[in-house]
């Protein structure tokens, strides 16, 4: 019976050894070995030497950093929006500059910016760090700057039952700052809108104003 459960023990260990070459990302599973391949193969593409002293550990680098920067990959807000407070007010929520970096999906190039938050709760309110989360959740994939908005703000009606919700964001996309037009500093924003911060005019100006926006 021992060697059995030896046996079984080893047998596992194995198994788990052998997957320790992939990693799930909000149970999507990234293959690490098959990143390391593709960025070698990459490097010999553009005539490089992947053996060299400062590229030899470049893919593995490059896999492990797509662990990090790819961790949305499958997730959702809900775990971070469902955590909320009851609350009697339904005045206005906003808030602004929340930093954020995320991956044009075209390019592969990083964009980067802030986003500003606004939104008229229903009974309920997230704690302010948990926005902070939503847009990180939505802004680690490959990505569009109008989808990261749509994402964001659609999160905030679906999972805060908000009455209303407003998501702008401002960013600057390597994109075009290295390559093509060559433009650095040009800045692109977006913004969505729905609920009553969608028909109210007077209070989606409110919003612009508490913001310092020019409508």
């Amino acid at each position: 019976m021992r060697k059995h459960c030896s046996f079984y023990r080893a047998v596992l260990f194995v198994f788990i050894f052998n997957n320790l070459i992939a990693f799930n990302i909000g149970g999507i599973q990234m293959n690490k070995e098959k990143i390391m391949e593709a960025v070698t193969m990459l490097i010999e593409a553009i005539g490089e030497d992947p053996q060299r002293e400062g590229l030899v550990d470049t893919p593995d680098r490059i896999a492990r950093m797509y662990e990090e920067i790819f961790a949305g990959i499958g997730q959702t807000a809900e775990e971070h929006l469902s955590k909320s407070f009851t609350i009697e007010s339904n005045d206005l929520v906003i808030e602004r500059d929340i930093p954020f970096y995320s991956m044009c999906e075209h390019h592969f190039l990083p964009f980067y910016g802030k986003a500003h938050i606004a939104y008229v709760p229903n009974g309920k309110v997230a704690g302010l760090s948990k926005l902070v989360r939503t847009v990180d959740v939505y802004a680690r994939k490959p990505q569009l700057q109008e989808k990261l908005t749509s994402e964001i703000g659609s999160a905030i009606m679906e999972y805060l039952d908000a009455q209303g919700v407003m998501v702008i964001i401002e960013a600057e996309h390597l994109c075009m700052n290295m390559r093509g037009v060559k433009r650095p500093g040009t800045k692109t924003v977006t913004a969505m809108s729905d609920g009553i911060l969608k028909t109210d005019a007077s209070l989606k100006n409110d919003v612009y104003n508490l913001l310092g926006i020019r409508a």
